[in-house]
């Protein structure tokens, strides 16, 4: 038994199947231009590696270094900067969103019909902190998500995010007064729906902590963890290891979707979108999946309890279901069967009906299929980036858990 295998439990011959799949089935036949690995276990990294190219147009390769767009890989680092407040005593889960934002006391919820034909009725209960990390309150996206992942926005709700004009044109606090004009689509509670939720995380971080959504990321998760390229948009040292992103075209084949050169996230938006709006290196969102792995701590820096972690993990769906008994609408980042949703996590609930190995892990992923998970009974994480939209394009956080897991020899 090598020292790397000793170290870790895994067979590192058994990795190398990672860069035999991903040459065979992606990187050779175009089906996404690169990616990066990595895999982690006892806090030792037993595998890292980098595949294919980061800017296709200009044949530069994915180096190690490369910068993406996390996209909802953004919704975990929002959600433990909630919950890090919530450890100050500054709210409790079942608390009314609307105490610290007034506009949305008078939520409606509907029932029936569109446009001006529309049938509301008021919420059973106001909508709290904890629908807001679990995806529960009624919040939908409306039509933002469309562009990205091409899936139609037509619910009659999803006209009424339109109607009055819910986009991410603007600052985190219009955004949510907005978001009180809109109904619900469902009894807060009820139901799952993946959401704009995390967004409004982003500005209740804002209002309870006095500062504005990036600083308090760079002051209080960002720097302590020494994060130092993550961030809301790309510095300009750092421009030249800015991915490209690509979106599938009809043919199957990759289109273009978002230039590095030209991109947004080259500037300083004026939204922080707590959401899906950081980018950033492999290494640093491995540091953050490290500091969850080790119970809310790395390097002498804590972030959070253990006893939050734990709480944040846990299954909060109504009576203890799984997605596929209770989400509404046509995306996520997971699949449904035997997944269950916490406080900002999703989780698996039993292998046997998410027939993935890991059960007990928690993770998320990203518009452009990116996917991180972290296994605490496995001591285990692993964070997948590449950046191809949209990102239940393919499964690749269910091919790399066969090989992952199969791996594992102690």
């Amino acid at each position: 038994m090598d020292a790397q295998t000793q170290w870790t439990g895994l067979d590192g011959q058994r990795l190398t199947r990672i860069a035999d799949h991903v040459n065979r089935h992606y990187i050779e036949p175009g089906k996404i231009a690169g990616c990066q690995v990595l895999v982690a276990r006892n806090g030792h990294v037993a595998y890292q590696k980098s595949f294919g190219l980061r800017d296709r147009e200009r044949g530069t390769r994915w180096g190690d270094d490369t910068i993406v767009r996390l996209y909802s890989m953004t919704k975990p680092v929002t959600s433990v900067a909630l919950m890090m407040l919530y450890e100050r005593g500054l709210f409790q889960l079942n608390d009314p969103v609307s105490r610290y934002i007034p506009s949305w006391k008078d939520h409606q919820v509907w029932v029936s019909g569109s446009g001006k034909a529309m049938v509301t009725e008021p919420p059973k209960r106001p909508v709290s902190f904890r629908d807001m990390l679990c995806h529960t309150g009624g919040i939908g996206y409306g039509s933002i998500l469309n562009a990205i992942t091409g899936i139609p926005a037509d619910h009659p709700v999803d006209a009424a995010y339109d109607k009055e004009g819910v986009n991410r044109n603007e600052d985190l606090a219009s955004f949510v007064d907005k978001l009180g004009k809109v109904p619900l689509r469902y009894q807060p509670g009820e139901r799952w729906m993946y959401s704009l939720s995390t967004d409004v995380c982003g500005r209740l971080v804002e209002i309870l902590s006095g500062k504005r959504l990036d600083r308090f990321f760079a002051e209080e998760i960002l720097g302590p963890l020494e994060m130092n390229e993550t961030a809301f948009h790309v510095a300009p040292k750092n421009a030249d290891r800015f991915a490209a992103c690509y979106k599938r075209a009809p043919d199957k084949s990759l289109a273009l979707e978002d230039d590095p050169t030209t991109s947004r996230f080259l500037k300083e938006p004026s939204f922080f979108a707590g959401g899906s709006g950081l980018t950033g290196p492999i290494a640093d969102y491995h540091r953050f999946c490290e500091m969850l792995r080790r119970g809310g701590e790395l390097d002498g820096v804590r972030l959070i309890s253990p006893r939050t972690l734990d709480l944040m993990r846990m299954n909060h769906l109504p009576g203890g279901g799984d997605l596929a008994s209770l989400a509404i609408g046509g995306f996520s980042e997971s699949a449904y069967e035997g997944v269950g949703f916490g406080l900002g996590f999703a989780s698996s609930l039993d292998q046997t009906v998410t027939q993935c190995l890991g059960i007990g892990d928690y993770y998320w992923g990203g518009a452009a299929s990116t996917i991180f998970w972290v296994d605490p009974i496995e001591d285990m994480t692993v964070v997948f980036l590449t950046q191809l939209i949209p990102s239940a394009t393919f499964n690749f956080r269910g091919q790399l858990k066969s090989i992952v897991y199969g791996s594992i020899v102690d």
